[in-house]
């Protein structure tokens, strides 16, 4: 046999590839489909030299008795150096007194450093040459499958092979189907049209594969995956795998794929499945089609993530985290049996979010008003009676165009009286509604929508464009009736007024079972500030514990006039039974609402509950001059004034009290993934900052916001930090410790969608009878129960002297005259880091600059005041905010910038 084709050891100097993990295996080549025990010889075949990765010697040395194996399988063209991180952490595990899991990792046949045996190795070979090497290996203990692109589907069809020994599943981006009516992938069509050129004569393939990882693999990394594949002889494995692909049912591998996939939708073991949906090959079309044959699966999307998800991100570390929480100490013997089936009967008595649709289907009493002017120049008016019925006519329509119970409906209109329909029509026939934040900009809409993966997109024409342009997934209806040309360019299917009609046509349809209050209702995406957007999932029982809660702690009931300059708060209004009311804005952009725009909208519902977004709030005030006597006068009716979203500061709700000076203003405490939580009035930021001024308050030094008490039926905890800034120990509502802010309450969320690892994160103290959530706020109580916000986890400033959070600097810093914002980042390695502060001053700033002598001393000297040394002044023409609230100062952003700056950079804005 040629050199070439000789099986080796991999050079000893690869990065992050221990010498004394690789193995060279003989293995007996039996023939597809033989029994375990049927000898070689019996099949005539051959034996072939395989070279894996195991650290079987290294658990021994260690004397760690494994607890299982797992059984990692890479795809094409990669070998099994793209498991080196899952042989280490199990290692690393094992020595640390963790649960020992034996990690074997081949080089598939004609791949790697394996043999070359010149034989062509189809989808069934190469299953059947898995289970010849796992015989030859003796593995006979509780498996774990591990397998990525078309490794996942020869580690599954393992999987399917050997029920017995199976004991969970683990998958990075694959495949197991490709529909019919589905073109595969652009990227393989191109590899199938110049198979040879592209995959064997050049590295053509080999080399595309690798630049496509995000960030660019290291130069020796990139050395290391190729260095098996120097020489076209040893390419031809390459070769094979994408002329292996099924292009069609006549393959030669379209039946055992077929086989395959049908055998993964009976599985019942733990399966995850770590994704990264910027590849574009296995793109989340794939992931879909895996989770409805794995429902029961936990997945991870790692957002920019791409193909080559072991190099793009820390897969390895969540891993072994998930086999540690799924089987403790050791998995269970491998059962067969099927799943037992979670009690979904809806044993609450609580009313339905469209319970007043009900009660006042036949008022005639307003609704909902939209204020932006319709073509009669007057707001749109819809009553109780006309919004039931038009909720059950949509209803009933949907389900006659296809939409059934878990269907997820993304929502692509702005507030209105046909997307408050829509919401509760999706609510009552048990449809899960997606809402995204047009305020995300395009990238990040597409970014959430792809990745919530709806079945349905109902959107108004820029949305529905955007669908078509950035070919988002779903049947979509438009809400308004487009020209046929056009539903054939926007693949639009049907209007909502054909919807209506639809639902019209079918009065006599049963709608469906109302869902449980465990049935998911919602996926709600956060704002985007603190990384990319997360699909928060409400239950329809945690819907109407928040719908409750807000009745409950703002008195806000039947006939109660709403202005809503918040989206979720308008669409609560129909569950509260109250007349909401959509102040004329931009709602994508806070800053555009108007002082007589709220007047306005207060007057035609005769409110009496204002809410407005804080970057709303200052340009009311900024433009309260326009008011006339009759605005004012309707202002003056107003009773609660709430704000929310980000933190509002004593002086921005004086202001606004100034304008309602019958209303008592709040501002509640709260997340996406839990919108109530605490509450503060002004009076009661006055009394908290009365008393931290006296020093009444423990650990004073700490400042920041006070958010109030929790609300009646949540519960505040606190997890300390330690001097390293790092979360850990028990929970406490012990006063004046520092700490991230967790929470628990009846209307928080159930989780995040498809982030495995998030939710981990986030539910780290929750028991299966009590859940709480992990804020990523830093804050504490003091002495009276009451809530202090500190910052953001990921904004704490780790000196050598121990952790400073931003808010109570930047406090103090904005008392300076001159000053309208601050922002206090830390620049340097993380314990030894330097406190810079940075300002936007009142006076408009064309550029940045270095802060004058005279503005720094009086920064310092502020700073001081709690004890904080600060490094460097710089001043901000203005400060990045966050997109959604325009009001949440984007620090991250600020710190790499005065990093670069105090680097020597050039002074850009931030």
């Amino acid at each position: 046999m040629s050199r070439a084709r000789t099986a080796s050891l991999p050079p000893a100097s690869l990065p992050g590839l221990d010498p004394s993990w690789s193995r060279l295996v003989d293995v007996p080549e039996r023939a597809i489909g033989s029994a375990p025990d049927a000898p070689a010889a019996a099949s005539g075949t051959r034996t072939n030299r395989w070279h894996i990765l195991d650290n079987a010697a290294d658990l021994a040395e260690l004397g760690a008795t494994p607890v299982g194996t797992i059984l990692c399988v890479h795809g094409n063209p990669t070998w099994s150096y793209l498991w080196r991180k899952t042989v280490a952490a199990a290692t690393d595990a094992a020595a640390a007194g963790r649960p020992a899991w034996r990690v074997i990792a081949v080089d598939q046949l004609e791949m790697g450093f394996s043999e070359r045996t010149g034989v062509a190795r189809p989808l069934a070979r190469r299953v059947q040459d898995l289970a010849d090497l796992t015989d030859a290996l003796a593995v006979d203990g509780p498996v774990v499958t591990f397998g990525h692109d078309w490794g996942g589907v020869i580690s599954l069809g393992w999987a399917v092979d050997h029920p017995d020994q199976l004991a969970g599943v683990m998958l990075l981006n694959t495949a197991v189907h490709q529909p019919d009516d589905v073109p595969i992938p652009a990227a393989l069509r191109l590899a199938l049209s110049v198979l040879r050129t592209g995959t064997v004569t050049t590295t053509a393939f080999l080399d595309t594969t690798l630049a496509i990882a995000h960030p660019r693999l290291s130069s020796d990394v990139r050395r290391a995956f190729r260095s098996p594949y120097l020489e076209a002889d040893r390419r031809e494995g390459i070769g094979g795998f994408v002329a292996d692909i099924p292009v069609d049912a006549a393959h030669e591998s379209a039946a055992e794929l077929a086989r395959i996939s049908g055998g993964v939708a009976r599985l019942t073991v733990p399966a995850l499945m770590m994704w990264g949906p910027r590849d574009p090959v296995f793109s989340d079309r794939y992931l879909d089609d895996l989770q409805r044959r794995m429902p029961h699966a936990d997945v991870h999307r790692f957002e920019n993530a791409g193909h080559l998800i072991a190099e793009d991100v820390e897969y390895a570390g969540p891993a072994l985290d998930w086999l540690g929480d799924r089987f403790g100490s050791a998995p269970e013997s491998p059962s067969t049996d099927e799943p037992e089936v979670p009690d979904v009967s809806d044993a609450s008595d609580t009313p339905p979010m469209w319970h007043h649709l009900e009660t006042l289907a036949h008022s005639p009493e307003p609704a909902v008003v939209d204020m932006v002017a319709g073509p009669g120049g007057s707001p749109r008016v819809v009553s109780w009676a006309l919004l039931s019925t038009r909720v059950h006519q949509i209803a009933r329509g949907l389900v006659a165009v296809g939409v059934k119970p878990g269907d997820r409906v993304s929502l692509l209109v702005p507030p209105s009286a046909d997307l408050t329909a829509v919401v509760y029509a999706c609510l009552r026939i048990g449809a899960i509604v997606v809402v995204a934040d047009a305020g995300l900009g395009l990238r990040g809409l597409s970014r959430a929508v792809r990745g919530a993966r709806p079945d349905h997109i109902i959107g108004e024409m820029p949305g529905l464009t955007v669908a078509r342009a950035f070919g988002w997934p779903g049947q979509r209806i438009s809400v308004a009736t487009l020209p046929a040309v056009s539903a054939r360019a926007l693949n639009v299917t049907t209007s909502l007024a054909g919807v209506i009609r639809a639902g019209e046509a079918a009065h006599d349809l049963e709608l469906p079972h109302p869902p449980a209050a465990s049935a998911v209702a919602a996926v709600l995406f956060t704002s985007g500030s603190t990384g990319p957007a997360k699909g928060v999932v409400y239950t329809h029982g945690q819907l109407t514990a928040l719908r409750d809660a807000l009745s409950a702690q703002y008195d806000v009931g039947v006939g109660t006039g709403l202005v809503a300059g918040f989206a979720p708060f308008a669409l609560l209004g129909p569950a509260l039974g109250a007349r909401s009311v959509t102040p004329d804005m931009d709602v994508t952009s806070p800053r555009t609402l108007t002082a007589r725009a709220v007047a306005d909208a207060a007057a035609e519902a005769d409110a009496t509950v204002v809410f407005l977004s804080p970057a709303a709030i200052a340009n009311v005030v900024a433009t309260s001059g326009e008011l006339s006597a009759e605005q004012r006068a309707a202002l003056a009716r107003v009773r609660t004034f709430l704000s929310a979203g980000a933190p509002v500061s004593e002086a921005l709700l004086t202001a606004a009290s100034e304008l309602m000076p019958n209303a008592e203003p709040h501002t509640p405490y709260g997340m996406t993934e839990g919108l109530l939580m605490a509450d503060i009035s002004l009076d009661g930021i006055r009394s908290s900052t009365a008393s931290l001024a006296a020093d009444t308050v423990t650990d004073a030094a700490a400042g920041g916001v006070p958010v109030g008490h929790p609300t009646a039926t949540t519960r505040v905890r606190i997890a300390p930090l330690d001097a390293a800034g790092s979360v850990g120990g028990d929970l406490t509502d012990a006063a004046g410790v520092t700490g991230e802010i967790v929470v628990s309450a009846p209307h928080l969320k159930s989780h995040y969608d498809r982030l495995w690892i998030t939710n981990r994160l986030a539910d780290a103290h929750s028991t299966p009878g009590e859940r709480w959530h992990h804020t990523g706020d830093v804050g504490h109580l003091d002495g009276e129960g009451r809530l202090w916000v500190e910052g953001r986890l990921q904004h704490i400033i780790v000196t050598a002297d121990g952790v400073v959070t931003p808010v109570g600097i930047e406090q103090a810093v904005e008392r300076v005259d001159g000053v309208r914002r601050a922002a206090a980042v830390g620049v340097g390695p993380r314990g030894a880091q330097q406190i810079v502060v940075v300002v936007e001053l009142t006076a408009r700033q064309r550029r940045s600059r270095l802060a004058e002598p005279a503005l720094a001393a009086a920064v310092r000297e502020a700073a001081a005041s709690g004890g904080h040394e600060i490094a460097a002044v710089l001043v901000a023409a203005t400060l990045p905010t966050d997109i959604r609230h325009n009001s949440k100062i984007d620090r991250a952003a600020l710190a790499r910038w005065a990093d670069g700056i105090l680097r020597g950079g050039r002074m850009v804005s931030p």
